[in-house]
């Protein structure tokens, strides 16, 4: 078994992070949610309304709300499912369930061709919701048995940087498909719903590269029939534990926040371009992949700002930027001339701090964390967290959007979370390891 600190055990952990975030970016953030604007915008009403339930929706609304309803989801299940893990010490199973029920959700999507097949864009978009976001739970939860406190900044930028190139790759791949469709002798739509089935297939396939080498610490003397209740117990420990633990309640504050205003731009970044700016798809994918180059030099410099700087002020400034880009694009216009080069300058300052802000937050949780061996709960009091926000970020933008019938409006409203996360994370002591 490879020891804590292992180069081999590190860089297997990192791997996770090239075979999952095809699905970010592919699935969350390009290709899928622009396919889904253009789909649904050929089969609407007068009204400018699709029918699902029996219920008039507006499209965009419709999807802020289904990834809601995925999230919420995740954030009920991870705590009673990360209390198992703890209990039995399985979180290499649930990540490879988590894992599989993604992936094949993803493949699911294919057939979502047309009004008919509403649904399974819909049902498929949160069981790959729930796939992929129920797998990090437990994928972030091995970081403190994979590195030493004093490298896991290093080395959760290291699983970040892995994504985005891997990403990108996949990424690039697809646009081949789906721009050169002829010459491949197929359709767009059909080019575009088989870049479905391939992100299904690297995020499975890659995935066993880590699963050989993460450690799988069973407990097999645990009994099987109150797993449950052993479970749900693992979480009250941690609650109560909490409550002795302020700089880490402080920073789930500032970590709620800030995530409320940045998952809810990354997921709608694309629907925004798409239909408030009216970008072209080919516009809209090269922003996307500016944003993925910015981000690996983003996470590398803020990696090595946090070591020279500290946590706490890498962060503070990451939030400074992503409330500007709040304010960036409340006065974005399609009517404007060159509206595309403004997005892509855009594009960049999100990818400066994306990975940044991501990647410094998992590992000053991680940091902040008490001697213990129950990772898995404590971090799915961190994904609880995400995933709430998130749900809250969703829901407040698909609400603004339909009163206001403005998505500029919504993302304004999203720099009051920045704000007052950059006010929380004030508040934050510093410790051996966060500064």
């Amino acid at each position: 078994m490879l020891k804590i600190g292992d180069k081999k055990l590190i860089n297997a952990w990192a791997f996770y992070d090239w075979a999952n975030s095809v699905y970010s970016l592919v699935i969350s953030t390009a290709v899928f949610p622009i396919y889904y604007s253009s789909m649904t915008e050929s089969f609407q009403n007068m009204d400018k309304k699709v029918t699902f339930l029996g219920t008039q929706w507006d499209p965009t609304t419709l999807y802020d709300y289904t990834m809601a309803f995925s999230f919420l989801i995740v954030a009920l299940l991870s705590p009673i499912l990360s209390g198992i893990a703890d209990y039995k010490g399985n979180k290499l199973g649930f990540l490879k369930g988590f894992c599989l029920l993604g992936s094949i959700s993803v493949m699911s999507l294919f057939f979502f061709d047309g009004e008919s097949t509403l649904w399974v864009a819909i049902v498929f978009t949160i069981l790959a919701s729930i796939g992929f976001w129920g797998s990090i739970v437990f994928y972030n939860a091995y970081l403190p048995e994979v590195a030493h406190p004093e490298d896991q900044d290093r080395v959760s930028a290291k699983g970040f940087i892995n994504g985005y190139i891997g990403s990108i790759l996949l990424l690039i791949l697809c646009l081949v498909f789906v721009e050169m469709h002829e010459t491949f002798g197929m359709e767009k739509g059909f080019a575009t719903r088989l870049t479905f089935v391939l992100v299904g297939i690297w995020w499975l396939g890659f995935a066993q590269i880590t699963y050989r080498k993460l450690p799988n610490h069973k407990k097999e003397n645990k009994s099987e029939d109150k797993v449950l209740w052993k479970g749900i117990s693992e979480l009250k420990l941690v609650l109560k534990e909490l409550k002795h633990q302020p700089s880490l309640k402080t920073f789930l504050v500032s970590f709620f926040l800030f995530s409320i205003g940045v998952q809810t731009i990354i997921l709608m970044a694309g629907i925004f371009g798409s239909l408030e700016l009216g970008l072209e798809t080919t516009n809209l994918i090269g922003a996307i992949l500016l944003v993925q180059f910015v981000a690996i030099a983003g996470a590398s410099i803020f990696s090595r700002v946090s070591k020279k700087f500290g946590n706490i002020t890498a962060l503070k400034t990451t939030i400074i930027i992503w409330a500007l880009v709040c304010l960036i694009c409340f006065f974005l216009d399609k009517d404007q001339a060159n509206v595309e080069y403004y997005f892509y300058g855009l594009g960049g300052l999100i990818g400066l701090v994306l990975g940044a802000i991501q990647s410094l937050a998992r590992s000053t949780y991680s940091k902040l964390l008490p001697e213990t061996d129950d990772h898995a709960t404590y971090f799915s009091f961190y994904d609880v967290t995400e995933k709430i926000a998130i749900v809250i970020g969703m829901l407040t933008f698909g609400i603004l959007n339909s009163v206001t019938g403005s998505m500029q409006a919504s993302v304004l409203f999203l720099a009051i979370f920045f704000v007052a996360s950059f006010v929380a994370l004030s508040f934050l002591k510093e410790t051996k390891y966060v500064k």
